[in-house]
């Protein structure tokens, strides 16, 4: 008995020392401050902010009360496993050593959020999927991407919404931008930026050859309401014009859509999702603001680097993942070398081992449970 007493207190050392490292009492307080907020006769006056203050309010309970659950679960084991060892019971020791191995699995799991600590992880995403070289295959490529990417999301219980999307001369699109909402959404998703390389046989072409085609992600953080990003009205130019493309529910086929250029970086931006052209405007300021944004956040990392005396390599155009369809079934991540087998389940949404596998290679390996 002594052996799973043991067990347990590591566990119970482990958690202990996760829950002072998550801070909980800090976000506790984030809880009566949100749910105050949530009372406010004017709080749903701004339907999407109210919304992304309740998913984080669910969030933060969810959180606290998983770590404060296996806490409780954790010395309820310990209380009566020292009972045990006075008063043996075969019966109730074999279930109690039962009992352990499904916390130690639902620690481990919820240890990957450790990881998670970027300034901006907790952030939703913008995720934006450019077709590359490989022509119509590249661009059927890129919505094989972007409907995979709105399954992990769907799995993952993120809402989702397609804010442009440009459509391809005969199958797939050229570009599109989603916002994926959900805590930890930019952590997860910015180890898929950079370029994917898919090798299959063509549908496209008559005499069925072997086809390489190329795919552009890029991930930002949705920092709109944490920076301060000022654009001079006379910096922009604004287009409207009718929308179109494919994305069903998504987008609106109205004379609302709005590409938005910033003269001095030359950034454009588009949305055609929502059925105002203030709403369109509103949203592609947003776009606009995270994609300044990115731009000031690489300079400065540039800077320290060349400070440093370190070597910056550019990430656009970098392959980083390749799915083989034919002559074999293989993913694989050239960054961790991690690789899957079932390319049907890879594209079908399951992009979390790969995921996974990135964080686990940035972090050096997450933090054994006999620490």
């Amino acid at each position: 008995m002594n052996e799973i007493i043991n067990r347990i207190e590591r566990l119970q050392r482990h958690v202990q020392k996760t829950m002072v490292r998550l801070d909980l009492a800090s976000k506790a307080e984030q809880i009566i401050k949100l749910e105050a907020e949530s009372m406010a006769p004017d709080f749903w006056s701004d339907n999407r902010k109210a919304q992304s203050q309740m998913q984080q309010l669910n969030a933060l309970r969810e959180e606290i009360s998983t770590w404060e659950g296996l806490a409780t679960q954790l010395s309820d084991l310990h209380g009566l496993a020292e009972l045990l060892d006075e008063e043996p019971d075969e019966e109730m020791q074999a279930e109690v050593a039962q009992s352990l191995p499904p916390i130690e699995e639902q620690i481990e799991k919820l240890q990957f959020a450790l990881m998670l600590s970027g300034e901006h992880d907790e952030r939703d995403a913008i995720v934006s999927i450019h077709a590359g070289s490989g022509g119509v295959d590249a661009q059927d490529w890129a919505e094989m991407l972007l409907r995979m990417y709105l399954r992990w999301a769907e799995q993952h219980r993120f809402r989702t919404e397609i804010y442009d999307y440009s459509e391809g001369e005969e199958a797939g699109l050229k570009s599109t931008t989603v916002e994926i909402r959900g805590r930890y959404a930019f952590g997860y998703l910015r180890s898929e930026a950079g370029t994917h390389r898919l090798i299959r046989l063509s549908p496209f072409d008559a005499a069925h050859r072997r086809q390489t085609s190329f795919a552009k992600v890029e991930v930002i953080p949705d920092v709109e309401s944490s920076i301060e990003i000022t654009i001079r009205p006379e910096d922009i130019e604004v287009d409207t014009y009718r929308s179109t493309g494919a994305g069903g529910q998504h987008v609106n086929k109205t004379d609302s859509a709005v590409r938005m250029r910033h003269i001095p970086s030359g950034i454009v931006v588009t949305c055609q999702n929502e059925r105002s052209q203030i709403q369109n405007r509103e949203v592609a300021m947003k776009l606009l603001k995270a994609r300044l944004y990115e731009i000031e956040l690489k300079k400065r990392e540039e800077e320290t680097a060349r400070l440093k005396g370190e070597h910056v390599q550019a990430d656009f155009g970098t392959q980083i993942r390749s799915v083989t369809v034919h002559p074999y079934s293989i993913v694989k991540d050239h960054r961790t070398n991690f690789e899957m087998g079932d390319t049907e389940r890879y594209l079908s949404g399951d992009v979390d081992p790969f995921i996974y596998a990135y964080l686990q290679d940035k972090a050096g390996g997450v933090a054994s449970l006999e620490e």
